[in-house]
C-alpha cells in the first residue's frame, strides 16, 4: 500500500535511542535542550520549547496569554480538532472561520473581520497543508482589532517564516508530520516573558527541573503559576535531532513530488484542482485535490484502494463534528463545507520517488475515467 504519510526511520534515529538509554537519564535533559537549540535557529527564533504534542503548544499558548471565560477566538473549521479544542481547554469560545475558496483553503480574512466582535481577543491561523497564510495582512487585521495572533504551523515546520506571524506558533511531531518524535510538538513565541511563562507552565508551574537541580545540588523549587505536564522526553528529542538534521531535504523532496503532481493532474486529469498557486510558500505537508463535483469520491477512493493506494480526508469540518454540532448548531461555512465534500489527500513523503506520483496519477485518470496517454504510461 503507497501510503498517504510515512515517517522515514532508520538506523540513525536507533542509534539515537540507544544512546539516551546507556546514558540512564531519559526525562528533559541536555538532548532536549539542544533539540530546542535547534529547532529555533532553522525559524530564526532565539528559543524555541519542546512539548508533547501540538495540541500541548497549543493548550499552554493560549493559557499564557491569559485567554480565559468570557473570550472568543476565531478559528477555521479546516483544521483538526485539536485546534478547537485548545481554546475550550482555556473557557474561551471557538468562532468558527469560512474558508476563502476552494482553490484558497486558508481562513478567509473578511468573514474573520465580520465576526470580530468586542469579545474577540485572538485569532489561530492555519497554514493548512502546508501552506503559509498572507502574513502581512493576517497582521494588520489584528493590529486593527487589537488581537493576538497565533499560527497553528502543524503542517508547515522547517520554513523561516513560520512563527514570524504573531505572539506565538504551535508545531507537530507526531508520525505523520514533515518530521517525527512520535509524540511531540514544539512552540516559538516572540516575547521573551510569554516564552518563560510557557515554560514554567509546561512543568507544573516549577520554578526548576530535575536536571537543574541536579546541576545546582539544591533541591528546592517553588511553583509560581497553573502548570500542566507538557513536557518532552529526551528519546524524543534525541530522535527529534537526527529528523531535524534530515527535514531540510525532505521538505525539498516534498516540493518536487507537489510540483510533478501538479504538472501531471493538469494533463492527465484536468477536471481536478489542485488549490493553491504552485509558487505558493509552502512546506507541502500534504497534496490536497478538489474531486469533480459530479464524481463520488467514496468511489475514487476505492478505486485507488484497489492499486494499492491509500487515500484520506483533510478535514472532516470542525464544526460539523458531534460535539461541535452540539455546543454551536447554527453554524454555517458553505466554502468549507463543499471543500471538505471534495477534498481528496493522494499520498505525499520522501519516501516516494517521481515514478510513484505517476503511478498516482494515472491510477486516478483511469478511476475518473479519463485516457491516459500512452507516452504517461510508459
Amino acid at each position: 500500500m503507497l501510503l498517504v504519510s510515512e515517517p522515514v526511520l532508520g538506523a540513525d534515529e536507533k542509534a539515537a535511542l540507544a544512546a539516551v538509554i546507556d546514558s540512564g537519564w531519559v526525562t528533559m535533559g541536555d538532548r532536549v535542550h539542544e533539540f530546542e537549540q535547534v529547532f529555533a535557529r532553522m525559524h530564526d527564533a532565539d528559543d524555541s520549547i519542546a512539548v508533547g504534542s501540538c495540541t500541548a503548544a497549543l493548550h499552554l499558548i493560549l493559557h499564557a496569554l491569559g485567554i480565559g471565560p468570557g473570550d472568543e477566538v476565531l478559528v477555521p473549521s479546516l483544521t483538526f480538532v485539536a485546534t478547537a479544542n485548545a481554546v475550550l481547554y482555556v473557557g474561551a469560545r471557538p468562532v468558527f472561520v469560512d474558508v476563502e475558496s476552494a482553490a484558497v483553503p486558508l481562513m478567509s480574512l473578511d468573514e474573520a473581520r465580520a465576526k470580530c466582535t468586542s469579545r474577540t481577543r485572538a485569532v489561530i491561523l492555519v497554514h493548512f497543508a502546508g501552506y503559509l497564510a498572507d502574513r502581512d495582512a493576517w497582521q494588520a487585521f489584528a493590529r486593527s482589532k487589537g488581537l493576538l495572533l497565533v499560527e497553528d504551523a502543524a503542517h508547515a515546520p522547517g520554513l523561516p517564516a513560520v512563527g514570524t506571524f504573531g505572539d506565538a506558533a504551535a508545531f507537530s511531531f507526531y508520525g505523520n508530520k514533515n518530521m517525527t518524535t512520535a509524540e511531540g510538538g514544539a512552540i516559538i513565541a516572540r516575547s521573551r516573558a510569554l516564552s518563560d511563562t510557557i515554560r514554567r507552565a509546561r512543568s507544573h508551574g516549577m520554578t526548576s527541573n530535575t536536571r537543574q537541580r541536579l546541576a545546582c545540588r539544591r533541591p528546592d523549587y517553588d511553583v509560581t503559576i497553573l502548570g500542566f505536564n507538557y513536557r518532552m522526553d529526551e528519546l524524543r528529542a534525541a530522535v527529534g535531532l537526527v529528523q531535524l538534521r534530515k527535514l531540510p531535504a525532505w521538505n525539498d523532496i516534498r516540493r518536487h513530488l507537489s510540483h510533478r503532481y501538479r504538472q501531471l493532474i493538469l494533463e492527465l486529469c484536468p477536471s481536478v484542482m489542485v488549490p493553491f498557486d504552485a509558487s505558493w510558500l509552502s512546506a507541502h505537508h500534504l497534496l490536497p485535490i478538489v474531486v469533480p463535483k459530479a464524481i463520488r469520491r467514496q468511489s475514487l477512493i476505492d478505486r485507488l484502494r484497489e492499486r494499492g493506494i491509500q487515500t484520506t480526508v483533510h478535514y472532516p469540518p470542525v464544526h460539523r463534528l458531534t460535539f461541535y454540532n452540539d455546543l454551536y448548531p447554527d453554524t454555517a461555512l458553505p466554502n468549507t463545507e463543499e471543500f471538505a465534500q471534495r477534498e481528496l489527500t493522494l499520498p505525499l513523503h520522501p519516501g516516494m520517488t517521481p515514478a510513484d506520483v505517476e503511478y498516482v496519477v494515472n491510477s486516478l485518470a483511469a478511476a475518473l475515467g479519463a485516457p491516459v496517454p500512452t507516452s504517461a504510461v510508459a
